[in-house]
């Protein structure tokens, strides 16, 4: 079992490059976020929660995410990713793994009149995401179904916004369903500084087939954004695994490039 999650886990909990959250873009508009995300863990969540199981893993992940808006209520994305990541465990072998995936879908607004009220779809296929299998290209695809309301608030005098998201994956066997609970809120600070926390959270369905069990994972991510001119901005921003079960204690750092027309 603890191969099962350190092997599952360690490429698919990552945290993705930020991206539009519930808002779409108007038709004709685009833009995209270009991260890149090292991370690594020393120990490992067992059954219990307990962080007790020494792990050694680290990972380098480059996402690029681009939306384009197709008209002002439909936003397309797509987003391919590449990933190395080397795994240790007690009496087993390493595992070293390079591969990469491909996500592509839309984000329809719903409903604009009271905060934004978004629905998103996406395929991905196999790839990045199962040190296991991924390999020889036998990992699951993935189709997600997401959820995803915005809104803006004032503090302070300070322009600010919310984006709550949750969703469900379907992913071919073995390895089980999950549902995704995304929320981040930002808070423009100065005219060009903004501060952001995001929290990750991904709970697995019971569905899970050896060599899979069942598993949690929550991220903490807080982050400074700098607007460096109208169409470029920079996110530096630093996350930790604070709980979990059967999961890595994951730590790392993410740069991303933001660029609008």
């Amino acid at each position: 079992m603890r191969r099962a999650f350190a092997t599952a886990l360690a490429l698919l909990l990552s945290v993705t490059a930020a991206q539009g959250g519930a808002w779409t873009l108007r038709r004709g508009h685009w833009q995209v976020f270009t991260a890149t995300t090292q991370s690594s863990a020393g120990m490992s969540f067992d059954s219990h929660g307990r962080a007790v199981l020494p792990t050694g893993f680290n990972k380098l992940l480059v996402q690029n995410c681009i939306e384009y808006g197709l008209t002002d209520y439909l936003t397309l994305f797509a987003t391919p990713d590449y990933v190395m990541a080397h795994v240790q465990q007690a009496a087993l072998a390493a595992e070293r793994v390079h591969n990469s995936s491909f996500e592509g879908g839309a984000r329809l607004l719903l409903e604009g009149r009271h905060g934004k009220l978004s629905l998103q779809g996406s395929y991905k296929t196999a790839g990045a995401f199962d040190l296991s299998v991924s390999a020889n290209h036998a990992s699951g695809r993935q189709i997600e179904l997401r959820l995803l309301y915005g809104t803006s608030f004032k503090l302070l005098g300070r322009d600010g916004f919310i984006d709550f998201q949750a969703g469900q994956r379907w992913i071919a066997a073995p390895r089980p369903n999950e549902t995704p609970v995304d929320l981040t809120a930002g808070l423009w600070i100065t005219r060009n500084w903004m501060v952001m926390a995001q929290s990750f959270n991904i709970i697995s369905a019971g569905d899970a087939r050896p060599p899979y069990t069942y598993y949690r994972s929550h991220k903490i991510e807080l982050s400074l954004v700098q607007k460096l001119s109208r169409h470029w901005s920079l996110q530096l921003g630093a996350f930790y695994s604070p709980a979990g079960q059967n999961a890595l204690v994951e730590r790392g750092v993410q740069v991303s490039l933001w660029t609008q027309d």
